[in-house]
């Protein structure tokens, strides 16, 4: 496991579209599809990284707190499924399913989309207003596997809670940590 730390992405940064196939539906699915009226996450996550399984259950308790305030929520696995096999799409579509993920789990098979928003671990998270700008990048919070601290999803629900509020982006952004990227 390599820790590494998510990219800087600039607070204002236009999200790159995209069209990815949604592992549970095996329907394409794209970014104007699938954002919310009042905002839109973006979660680069994988089957496999203990820093994802670590805030499974809060993601999906995030998600569902906001989903319902006009907020779309998109997960999306860039890894390379021929040398690491658990995070490929039939298995997505199983940790989907059993965690009961409340938004879509996206496969980049190509990558394209990981490097077009310059993603470099799992977790790595990305928060935009209704017009698509970046208003966070970082850690969902200060919790990490076997760090003792508590799973609240707190710096994200700021984040979003900004946005409901009008407010302008959080200034303390920390960035987030995981597992790297698997590139092909």
């Amino acid at each position: 496991m390599s820790l590494t730390p998510s990219n800087p992405f600039p607070i204002g940064t236009q999200a790159p579209d995209f069209t990815l196939q949604d592992t549970v539906s095996g329907k394409s699915l794209t970014l104007q599809q699938l954002k919310g009226a009042k905002g839109t996450v973006i979660l680069f996550i994988c089957n496999h990284c203990p820093f994802v399984v670590h805030v499974n259950e809060a993601l999906v308790k995030l998600a569902n707190d906001y989903i319902k305030q006009g907020f779309g929520f998109i997960a999306i696995s860039s890894n390379d499924v021929e040398n690491y096999p658990q995070d490929s799409p039939e298995l997505m579509k199983h940790i989907a399913e059993r965690l009961q993920y409340p938004f879509p789990y996206l496969y980049d098979e190509t990558q394209e989309v990981a490097k077009a928003y310059d993603a470099a671990c799992t977790p790595d998270f990305y928060v935009f207003n209704a017009d698509l700008k970046a208003t966070y990048h970082g850690q969902l919070d200060d919790s990490r596997p076997g760090n003792g601290k508590p799973l609240t999803g707190q710096d994200i629900r700021n984040a979003l809670n900004a946005i409901l509020n009008n407010d302008s982006p959080l200034e303390n952004q920390k960035p987030s940590i995981g597992c790297n990227i698997k590139w092909k």
